[in-house]
Order: C-alpha cells, then sequence, then structure tokens
C-alpha cells in the first residue's frame, strides 16, 4: 500500500495542539500555503498530498468512497500518535471531516468545513459534468485550465494571471490522472451524510462564502442549521478557494472559532 505523504509547519512541538488540514479535489497539500504563517503560530500543521494525488501517488482504490479518504487521514493520525485533533477541511475535505466525526466521536476536537456539503447540490452535480466531459473530451489541458473558472472569483484571476499561468503548466505537468480524478469526482458526488448530522456533536465552524461558483453557500446555511454545535461564518466574497484569495480574512475567521488567544501549551482551551 502506497504510504501517506504529510508534512509539519508551525509549533515544533510533539505536545503541540495540532491540526490536520485536507484540501479538496487537487489533493494537494501545498494548497493550505496561505495558512501556515498565521495558523501555525498556535498549531502544529499537518498537511498531506491525497492518495492518488501529488508526493502520496498511487491510485484511488476503486469505487473507496469518502470513507477510505478518511481512513487515510486516521493512519496519519495513528503515525503521530495523535488521540484526538482538530481538522480543516476545504469541500472534498471537508467531507472527510465529516465522515471521521461520524463514525469517531470524540476524535476530533474542533472542526472547520469550508464550502463543503452533506449532500451535493444539483447545481454542483452540473459543474462536475461539464469538468468531466472536459476530461473526456478535449483532455487534460482543457480540464486543468477551467479549474480557476469553479474555484476564483473574476477579479481574482485578472489580477493574477501570472500566477494561473504557472499554476496551469504545473497542474498539466503533474496531473493525478484521469482514473484518480473520476474516482474521486464520483466519491465526493455519492457522499450522503444528510440523515446523520444530528449525531454529529463535534464542535464546528461552518465557513462558506455567496459567490461560490461551485457549491452554493445553501449547502453550507445546511450544514450549520443540523450540526448540533456549528457556527457559521458567511463571506460575501472570495468564492469557492476563499482560503487563497481573500487569506487574511480566512485565516481570522478560523483563528476567533478555535479561541487562539486561549490555547496553552497543553493543546487545551482554558
Amino acid at each position: 500500500m502506497t504510504q501517506m505523504h504529510f508534512e509539519l509547519h508551525g509549533l515544533d512541538r510533539p505536545d503541540a495542539p495540532t491540526m490536520i488540514l485536507s484540501s479538496g479535489l487537487g489533493g494537494s497539500a501545498t494548497y493550505w500555503a496561505p495558512q501556515i504563517e498565521d495558523l501555525g503560530r498556535h498549531y502544529r500543521l499537518v498537511m498531506y498530498d491525497h492518495r492518488g494525488t501529488g508526493r502520496t501517488g498511487g491510485e484511488v482504490p476503486e469505487a473507496s468512497g469518502i470513507r477510505a479518504m478518511a481512513d487515510d487521514v486516521l493512519e496519519i493520525a495513528e503515525n503521530l500518535g495523535l488521540e484526538q485533533f482538530d481538522f480543516m477541511g476545504h469541500a472534498l475535505g471537508g467531507l472527510i471531516g465529516l465522515d471521521i466525526a461520524a463514525r469517531h466521536a470524540g476524535r476530533i476536537g474542533r472542526m472547520i468545513l469550508v464550502n463543503a456539503w452533506s449532500k451535493a447540490d444539483p447545481h454542483s452535480h452540473r459543474c462536475f459534468d461539464v469538468r468531466i466531459e472536459l476530461l473526456e473530451k478535449s483532455g487534460v489541458a482543457a480540464f486543468v485550465k477551467a479549474q480557476p473558472l469553479f474555484l476564483y472569483p473574476a477579479a481574482w484571476m485578472s489580477e493574477n494571471n501570472e500566477r494561473l499561468e504557472a499554476d496551469e503548466k504545473h497542474g498539466i505537468a503533474h496531473f493525478q490522472g484521469r482514473t484518480n480524478i473520476l474516482r474521486r469526482i464520483a466519491a465526493l458526488r455519492q457522499f450522503d451524510i444528510d440523515a446523520r448530522l444530528a449525531d454529529i456533536a463535534t464542535p464546528t465552524l461552518v465557513l462558506a462564502t455567496r459567490d461560490d461558483l461551485l457549491v452554493p453557500y445553501t449547502s453550507s446555511l445546511r450544514l450549520a442549521e443540523h450540526l448540533p454545535n456549528a457556527e457559521l461564518a458567511l463571506l460575501d466574497f472570495g468564492a469557492h478557494a476563499v482560503n487563497v484569495t481573500k487569506p487574511q480574512e480566512f485565516n481570522e475567521t478560523v483563528l476567533r472559532f478555535i479561541g487562539a488567544d486561549q490555547i496553552d501549551k497543553s493543546g487545551k482551551t482554558q
């Protein structure tokens, strides 16, 4: 079995409060780069490449679903000797967090769900249909080139065109493969934890943006309404990848939720 690649940032102590960060469909640890400095002052951050992506590589098991991806996170936690950890997941990464919280009560101390969902919205299905058709009929380059349209606001893309061109070249050169991407899309489309939300008692921040093109913010409203210990942070702008496009506002929102000024050296809140 392929060993999970992960990296540690922030506090350099094994007893430090620890947060595992899980990215979305791209599956890359580097997605969370804008959070390292601010969150790393208060946490040991664990960032990892999902199975089938980046430095983890390998192949996503057929019909493995979100549960298998959640088990990969638990494998990392076991390797680090973590009985409990905080967790932040973006989109697909948020589904991973929900699965862990539902199956292993108390394993996650606090959870941040970013533009996630309990069941994929019809609009999201339409977006994934378009992306799959691009991949199947136009190829990898077209699939990668279209990706920013689902992630970022138009004005931000205009201002960051050089970065997007570099990301496009990297995305094509290091594409995770047709089979892997299709299996990962299938997993997030099949995920449905709607009926179990009331049983997930983990303190949760549901963070969403009104201008997300891929995931309607109403999906986050549903999460916040039905998770018993959830609070909602609804931002007006930032689109799907709000932690990249609005890092300062995003980081401040997360730090307020975790009570960063109250985290003591033992990793518990006072």
